[in-house]
């Protein structure tokens, strides 16, 4: 399934970018019900990134990321440059 996640999220942001509505709320409706039939199996970081509709830190969360942006709810601080 979260390969599925992963290609509705690169779907989505896609999307976002060029102002696509139609496959937005496509791919949002995806999500919430990958997170809903998937919830036991899927890791809790990412079903609470999925929960909470942060797509770009779930798709960093299933690239492998480690030093995902802090955010309102936690997390680790964001990395000064």
């Amino acid at each position: 399934m979260e390969t599925q996640i992963k290609e509705s999220l690169i779907a989505l942001l896609a999307a976002i970018r060029v102002s696509d509505g139609q496959t937005i709320a496509d791919e949002m409706l995806k999500l919430d019900q990958f997170l809903e039939l998937g919830r036991p199996g899927l890791h809790p970081q990412l079903a609470h990134f999925l929960e909470n509709r942060s797509y770009a830190k779930a798709l960093m969360f299933l690239g492998g990321e480690t030093d995902i942006p802090v955010g309102a709810c936690g997390g680790r601080p964001l990395k000064k440059i």
